[in-house]
């Protein structure tokens, strides 16, 4: 049975996973063997009005176990938190689901620029750059500071799961599923 603490935290994280925003999904699924990038930007604001806005392009890598063994059962999330306890209690949330089980996740980040637009400026700024250079496979993402690493967690999850019935029926093709 579950303590009154889980709940508060799975109760703070759904409150955190509800406040970031995915405003451009990339078009692209998880390759079904190997690893599978998904590209973004993070456009994120403090939470005093009026301050700067930061814009850090990144890239989150999803690898999937060639071998299974019993280490690699469960998820693996790095790089997405900077408190190890937060990183430990998505990773004991995610290994309840089936389509995280033997993936690692890895972010990416590049460093920070500040610019003087609102978020929703930004937003359709790099919007518009990314129409322009017909790139379909990058993705914006939008949160406070604070939740960074949550808005691309949500985006990398968004993806998984998105992409488990493709991959499961690639599986099924292979022969390699009943």
């Amino acid at each position: 049975m579950a303590s009154f603490d889980e709940f508060e935290q799975f109760q703070r994280l759904r409150a955190a996973w509800n406040s970031v925003r995915i405003e451009r999904a990339g078009d692209y699924g998880l390759f079904t063997f190997g690893d599978s990038d998904l590209p973004y930007y993070l456009v994120t604001s403090s939470a005093q009005k009026g301050d700067t806005v930061k814009i850090r392009r990144g890239q989150v890598t999803v690898t999937r176990a060639r071998i299974i063994t019993p280490d690699t059962l469960h998820p693996e999330f790095q790089n997405f938190f900077e408190n190890e306890s937060d990183e430990g209690f998505i990773q004991f949330l995610m290994s309840r689901t089936a389509a995280f089980s033997n993936l690692r996740l890895t972010n990416h980040s590049g460093s920070e620029r500040i610019v003087t637009d609102t978020v929703e400026e930004a937003v359709a700024r790099l919007n518009r750059q990314l129409d322009d250079e017909e790139e379909e496979r990058t993705a914006i993402l939008s949160a406070p500071a604070a939740l960074a690493g949550v808005a691309v967690l949500r985006y990398a999850s968004e993806k998984v799961m998105q992409s488990a019935p493709d991959n499961i029926q690639e599986l099924r093709e292979r022969g390699l599923l009943p």
